[in-house]
């Protein structure tokens, strides 16, 4: 059984601040600041260039990779860190769709992430005639699986309602017509279990500076199949996924299962701090997790509708066909964020009405998701969000 009381100490919250916004900016776990010092001053600053070798700089993204891999169901040796989601998306959809010729359909919904479609809709024009998009509400994909689809393109977890895709339904479909399945686990790594292996998924990417900590800009990662680590082709074909870098051939040879994933030089300063951030997991138990993020979802749904009546759950009521993270609507969404924030109730905003707020056990207990509920609910029976400073959007929201 996980003891959330003492994961919660090894976070770093702000005084009087309540953290509802986990899904897009994991908290601060205590121990990063001191990992990085340390990797700056003594390896850097103390090893200089000697680091790749004596600090294993080489190797932490596959030591690292190994770590997340344990929270996503996927076995030791087939996830590798690196690089940014929407390179790891292009990398994947790109493999997928050159292991699948003969097909040129990537089929996708509506509720995936803007940056995954963009990136699938570069490749298609890259291609020309040879690929095409397909975008259908996520409530069509099943129906739009058929023998005409190369590759399956979703996000599990719906960044803006958490609605959740069936990942082993839906992959046994895609299977069955023949397709293979890239899933971006955004909002599923370190929110929900998910079972790759189990699934039997082809690909998966995902980021780690949501509900994994790992800090703004934290490296994404990527997953491949056992059955297609030596055979996937690398569409980006940089010198760290190079069968032998310091040879320095001139020609390209990929290198073996996951490494053939990496491209360039990895960020070994962002690594540093997800690797201390992902001490935190150690003994945490995702079911256990899961648990307790629906039972803090489902205490703030029930408090707020009854007493913030003004707003409109936008996510779906059944706690199993969702994440971690609830909407509600409203029209004045934006500036009712703002005021919360203000306030010192952290949550976000998705146009065009979305107001957002994420549930995170490791630091989040029923206490933050009462006092959420009080301070909303004053800031709507009192206005206080009707001011236009809190009408005047932010670069981000």
């Amino acid at each position: 059984m996980t003891d959330f009381s003492k994961t919660r100490a090894l976070f770093t919250i702000p005084e009087g601040v309540i953290y509802l916004d986990g899904n897009s900016l994991g908290a601060l776990p205590s121990a990063v600041p001191a990992r990085v010092a340390h990797m700056i001053e003594a390896e850097w600053g103390g090893e200089l260039i000697r680091g790749w070798n004596s600090a294993g700089w080489m190797v932490q993204p596959r030591r690292v990779g190994d770590r997340i891999a344990r929270l996503i169901g996927a076995a030791p040796g087939t996830v590798v860190m690196g690089d940014t989601l929407s390179i790891k998306v292009y990398q994947a959809l790109a493999a997928a769709l050159s292991l699948n010729p003969g097909r040129r359909v990537i089929l996708s919904d509506s509720g995936n992430f803007p940056s995954d479609l963009y990136m699938a809709q570069g490749l298609v024009r890259m291609l020309g005639d040879r690929a095409t998009l397909e975008v259908v509400e996520p409530e069509q994909v099943e129906a739009a699986i058929d023998d005409s689809v190369a590759v399956l393109m979703l996000t599990e977890v719906d960044y803006r309602t958490g609605r959740m895709h069936d990942m082993k339904a839906l992959t046994q479909k895609a299977h069955s017509a023949g397709a293979l399945v890239v899933w971006d686990l955004a909002h599923s790594a370190g929110a929900v279990p998910v079972d790759l292996a189990g699934a039997d998924a082809d690909f998966a990417v995902g980021c780690t500076y949501k509900y994994l900590n790992g800090g703004p800009g934290a490296p994404a990662f990527i997953y491949v199949a056992p059955r297609y680590a030596d055979i996937a082709p690398p569409a980006l074909s940089g010198w760290m996924g190079h069968e032998a870098p310091f040879a320095f051939d001139l020609d390209y040879r990929p290198g073996g299962g996951i490494e053939r994933m990496r491209i360039g030089t990895p960020p070994i300063i962002a690594l540093a701090a997800l690797d201390a951030a992902l001490d935190a997991w150690e003994g945490v138990s995702m079911q256990d997790v899961r648990k307790a993020s629906i039972a803090l979802s489902e205490l703030f749904i029930a408090e707020v509708e009854k007493r913030c009546r003004s707003l409109m759950l936008a996510s779906p009521r059944d706690p199993q066909r969702r994440g971690s993270q609830v909407s509600f609507r409203h029209a004045d969404g934006y500036a009712i964020m703002r005021a919360l924030i203000a306030r010192g109730v952290i949550g976000d905003f998705r146009a065009p009405d979305a107001l957002r707020f994420g549930f995170t056990p490791l630091y989040i207990g029923d206490a933050e998701v009462r006092g959420a509920v009080d301070i909303l609910a004053d800031v709507l029976d009192n206005r206080l969000w009707d001011r236009p400073d809190y009408r005047q959007k932010e670069l981000v929201t």
